[in-house]
C-alpha cells in the first residue's frame, strides 16, 4: 500500500513539475496553450498513454494514470498563466 502511495505521488508530481516546465520554456509562444481545452486535452491524452502499458505493472494501477494525467493538466494550466523564465 505504502509502495502504491510513492509510485503514485511521484508519477502525479513528475507530470505536473515537467509538465509546467515544459509549458513555460517551450510552448509560451504557442497560441494553442492559451486555450481553456488545452490543460484538459493534455490530461487525457497523458491519462490514456499512461494507462495502456504502465497498467499492466502490479503496483501501478489505473488510478495512477488517471493521477498523472490530472498531473499533466494541472502543470499546463499553471505552466501557461505564470510569466516565461528570464533567460
Amino acid at each position: 500500500m505504502l509502495l502504491w502511495l510513492v509510485v503514485t505521488g511521484a508519477a502525479t508530481g513528475a507530470g505536473y513539475f515537467w509538465t509546467r516546465g515544459f509549458v513555460r520554456r517551450r510552448l509560451r509562444f504557442v497560441n494553442a496553450v492559451q486555450k481553456p481545452v488545452a490543460p484538459v486535452i493534455a490530461g487525457v491524452a497523458a491519462a490514456a498513454l499512461a494507462a495502456g502499458p504502465v497498467a499492466l505493472l502490479p503496483v501501478v494501477g489505473v488510478g495512477t494514470a488517471i493521477l498523472f494525467g490530472a498531473g499533466v493538466a494541472a502543470g499546463v494550466a499553471s505552466g501557461r498563466r505564470e510569466p516565461p523564465p528570464s533567460p
